[in-house]
């Protein structure tokens, strides 16, 4: 691995232990884990490597070899604020540990991520694998849920980006040859095998050559439309409410939505009308799943693209254009854009007996619209596995 030939260069030393978090795919139920809804996703066999050692003088030092600034902090001497750049997802995983756990060593470290970033959960995964490390140089255990938990506290309260819990979930508690399904609400979930009758898949990574970052697009803003959807539909409904930034969607059933709709703002309306069919998509999904139905699962995980496109309203042009391609590529069962859709990649299951025709024809007809990206664009096949190993 790279990030241990860059460790032993810096430190003429080899590294203690190497973390690994993997990257996941939601192929169904995003957009909607921060209103409580329902989520299916697989965790798979690319993801975020940190070589690391045991730093005696409190201190965290790390660098990621897909930036180029080394940064630096005290484990009791966080900076309150974000400092705007790749490792204020770090500090905040450091803040939010020490809360409950006492921190008596810092590390140094450097971090590889064995995909391009972008529509991955790079963020949640680079967490997670340096929690893993900080726990395990101080000597702390923590529980699978402990670990998600502190991961989406650093996301949402240090770096301010208004997640839910299906990264951080997918990459903690996926099997593989096993679909994860997960209740956000009440955090239940089941590992559906991989049925014996389905057929046989692979996961495809299509990556449009463009990186973003969530806390500068419009990912918050949309969260607010679907929050002020839930608000809206309680009051004109009666049902009782409190503070606004409590409200959810899945406190309002369905009925509720389809008697009100007409009087939300069409914004508002589009954001509700993306969970509630999202929701039943993840039901319909985890059922077919189940049943070894991979055609009817991954025509439903193209419906959600399109939900996510038309009433989401997200999705760059590169994505939209990667989503219509796949759409009519032989050999895909189906797929959508990965991550918040504003940049990044789009994941599909498809048949590997048509690995090689698929890469050539999504390859050929995305470039023959954004040229300028020949360099930058890439494909990868990935398996499902295991999540972290803790």
């Amino acid at each position: 691995m790279n990030c241990v030939t860059e460790f032993q260069r810096l430190y003429q030393r080899d590294p203690e232990g190497i973390s690994f978090c993997p990257y996941r795919v939601c192929p169904m139920g995003a957009h909607s884990d921060h209103q409580y809804g329902k989520i299916t996703g697989l965790a798979i066999d690319k993801g975020i490597h940190i070589a690391y050692r045991t730093k005696r003088s409190g201190i965290v030092e790390l660098r990621s070899l897909q930036f180029p600034k080394r940064a630096q902090w005290h484990i009791h001497s966080v900076p309150e604020k974000k400092e705007n750049d790749w490792a204020d997802y770090l500090r905040g995983a450091t803040m939010a540990l020490a809360k409950n756990h006492p921190l008596k060593v810092g590390l140094c470290g450097v971090i590889e991520g064995s995909l391009p970033i972008g529509g991955l959960s790079s963020s949640a995964a680079v967490i997670i694998a340096f929690l893993s490390a900080l726990a395990a140089v101080n000597r702390i255990q923590l529980s699978g849920r402990e670990m998600i938990d502190i991961a989406l506290e650093a996301e949402k309260d240090y770096v301010g980006v208004s997640v839910g819990k299906l990264d951080q979930s997918c990459e903690v508690l996926s099997r593989k040859d096993h679909l994860l399904y997960l209740d956000t609400m009440d955090d239940s979930y089941e590992l559906i095998p991989t049925n014996p009758n389905m057929k046989p898949y692979e996961i495809a990574i299509f990556f449009s050559g463009i990186e973003r970052t969530l806390a500068g697009s419009k990912f918050n803003m949309h969260v607010d439309e679907a929050k002020s959807a839930a608000y809206a539909l309680m009051a004109y409904s009666g049902m009782e409410y409190g503070k606004f930034e409590e409200a959810r969607l899945r406190a309002v059933p369905r009925e509720i939505f389809e008697q009100y709709k007409g009087q939300l703002p069409e914004n508002w309306r589009k954001r509700a009308e993306h969970f509630y069919t999202e929701f039943e998509r993840v039901e319909k999904g985890a059922e077919a799943w189940r049943r070894g139905d991979l055609e009817a699962y991954g025509k439903l995980s193209f419906e959600s693209g399109h939900s996510s496109i038309y009433n989401w309203e997200t999705g760059s042009d590169e994505l939209k254009k990667l989503y219509e391609i796949m759409t009519q590529t032989d050999g895909i069962y189906g797929g959508r854009f990965s991550g918040a859709g504003f940049k990044g990649c789009c994941m599909a299951l498809v048949d590997p007996a048509y690995k090689e025709t698929i890469a050539r024809t999504v390859t050929e007809s995305y470039l023959k619209e954004f040229p300028l990206l020949e360099g930058k664009y890439s494909v990868h096949f990935c398996h499902s596995a295991d999540g972290v190993c803790l």
